[in-house]
């Protein structure tokens, strides 16, 4: 639907908007974009008319009960629009090539806001308004605390996000800064659209790290990290990660949303050896691969997989991937992977010699300053090993949303890298997606 900013446009009757709002609703509820833009084609209306009527047809979908299935937790697209081999760059491969299958060659849901023009943001794909200006940094209790005092717009049902709240406003588009040495950070890219958001980077003057804007949730991890110490999933808008934060001795940023739960799933088992999720309609392979692999053996896994009778599937999203994690679930409080029983998933020996749950691929690459496309995102849904102190440890749990690379052997790494020795996992498995 962005495309209606593109379009160039001349009057209309009020007879001619009432067929574009009809139109669109239902592309709206049955998730058709080429209807929308069909009916934006036909209308001939002004820029603003467009606009305006598209604004009130989204709108009227949340007033008007129709008989039509629709998701309850819509996932907005990453926002990856370049290919990538293992290293860097590509052109966009064809079906049957090396590499082909990866995020940017399914897309869906582009990222869609509304500036509210009054300090407010609205996600018009997922329906949330989000408070558009964090402010100054602010320890856990206080951000805890201020949904509770914030009265904004005439609302005071704002909450403190969850962590798929926040994560849908993930843009990967962005660079992870986490190798930049410069100050100049106009030649970084956040993983945040700052045409409506604002965002700021570490101030290195007072002691952080550049790449110290880590963004607070209301998700606290059911277990603890870093040898008991409580902590909260959240997201780091420089780095382009999910990791858990201690709840101490420590700030973050925070912006505060309202509107109907999101990110709640609704699975049902189909009996065929898929689930779905009818939260976001899709479908997903219920056992995962049963081995580890490289990002692009990963790629080929999903695109050469039929089950039920779909040879459609594919390696999810980022997004996609995040989307069911159940982050009340934990290795060590539940001793179970980070995900909803329905599920069927593989047992490893981490690293450190213990029962543990894989991590998974997702089709999404993670660009390291200045260009590098030599890491994929993947997802924790055992514990994210570090090795520090002389020790394996959970360092940012189950859940954690990290990048490796896409491809060479995890044993160059005996003690991880990074501050926190992170553990490297490039023989990760996977669990295949599909849209309903």
């Amino acid at each position: 639907m962005k495309q209606t900013e593109e379009i160039k446009t001349e009057n209309s009757s009020e007879k001619d908007k009432t067929i574009l709002t009809v139109l669109i609703i239902v592309a709206t509820f049955v998730a058709i974009s080429s209807i929308a833009f069909a009916a934006i084609m036909f209308l001939g209306a002004k820029d603003a008319d467009v606009e305006n009527v598209v604004e009130e047809a989204v709108t009227s979908t949340t007033e008007t009960n129709l008989d039509i299935s629709i998701s309850e937790s819509p996932l907005p697209d990453t926002g990856q629009a370049k290919c990538y081999g293992n290293t860097s760059s590509i052109t966009c491969p064809d079906e049957g090539d090396d590499f082909y299958g990866q995020d940017a060659q399914y897309t869906s849901n582009e990222m869609w806001y509304k500036d509210n023009g009054d300090g407010t943001v609205t996600d018009l794909i997922t329906g949330l308004t989000w408070q558009q200006d964090s402010g100054d940094k602010v320890t856990y209790s206080e951000a805890a605390a201020g949904a509770d005092a914030l009265t904004l717009v005439g609302y005071d049902d704002w909450r403190l996000p969850t962590i798929k709240e926040l994560y849908s406003l993930m843009d990967f588009s962005g660079i992870d800064a986490g190798s930049y040495q410069g100050s100049d950070t106009s030649e970084l890219t956040p993983f945040l659209n700052t045409d409506y958001f604002e965002f700021a980077y570490g101030d290195t003057s007072s002691g952080d790290r550049l790449i110290d804007s880590q963004w607070a949730t209301s998700s606290v991890y059911e277990s603890t990290v870093m040898n008991n110490s409580e902590c909260f999933f959240g997201v780091n808008f420089a780095d382009g990660r999910i990791k858990c934060y201690p709840t101490s001795n420590k700030e973050y940023f925070v912006i505060y949303v309202r509107g109907d739960s999101y990110g709640i799933n609704d699975f049902q088992d189909n009996g065929d050896g898929t689930v779905t999720d009818e939260a976001t309609s899709l479908m997903w392979q219920k056992t995962d691969s049963g081995e580890g692999m490289n990002w692009e053996e990963s790629l080929d896994y999903c695109e050469a997989l039929t089950l039920a009778d779909h040879d459609d599937w594919r390696l999810p999203n980022a997004k996609e991937l995040q989307s069911i994690v159940d982050y009340s679930r934990s290795p060590d409080t539940t001793n179970s992977a980070a995900i909803d029983s329905i599920f069927s998933v593989s047992s490893i020996t981490n690293e450190e010699g213990e029962k543990d749950y894989p991590s998974y691929w997702t089709s999404t690459t993670h660009t390291r300053y200045p260009s590098s496309g030599d890491t994929a995102v993947y997802i924790s849904f055992g514990r994210a090993l570090g090795y520090m102190n002389g020790e394996w440890m959970d360092v940012h749990g189950a859940g954690a949303q990290r990048s490796d690379p896409k491809t060479g052997d995890s044993s160059d790494f005996p003690t991880g890298r990074g501050p926190q020795g992170d553990a490297i996992r490039i023989d990760n498995y996977v669990r295949c997606v599909r849209d309903v």
